[in-house]
């Protein structure tokens, strides 16, 4: 399996949310770098993961697909998801996906993460 041309990195948002900045292209081979950034959020008890899209360069369908697995997991641990930095086509893809009634999709990190503590 070729080498996965995607990076993911876990920050932290104050109280119970976490960022995973994404850099790169996602497809199947994202899988484990993704689930990986995940587990770490998740690590202490996370209540909110923010997927900050705005270095993302690629994303396929295989993509679509592992954050729909994201989204399976993050609803068994009731944890939402949140993103942001979404291009115009990738919104109209979540749109069309559906995507976007799962996981909302804010301009900007301050806007997403007001929604949490209100």
């Amino acid at each position: 399996m070729p080498n996965p041309t995607v990076t993911m990195t876990v920050r932290e948002a104050g109280g119970n949310a976490k960022i995973i900045d994404i850099h790169g292209e996602v497809s199947a081979q994202a899988e484990n770098v993704l689930m990986d950034a995940y587990t770490q959020a998740s690590a202490t008890g996370a209540r909110a993961i923010l997927l900050n899209f705005a270095g993302l360069e690629y994303m396929n369908s295989s993509g679509i697909g592992l954050l729909v697995t994201l989204l399976i997991r993050a609803n068994r641990q009731r944890q939402k998801l949140l993103a942001v930095g979404l291009s115009e086509h990738y919104q109209h893809i979540f749109e069309l996906t559906r995507l976007n009634e799962a996981i909302r999709i804010f301009a900007n990190e301050a806007e997403a993460l007001a929604t949490l503590v209100s």
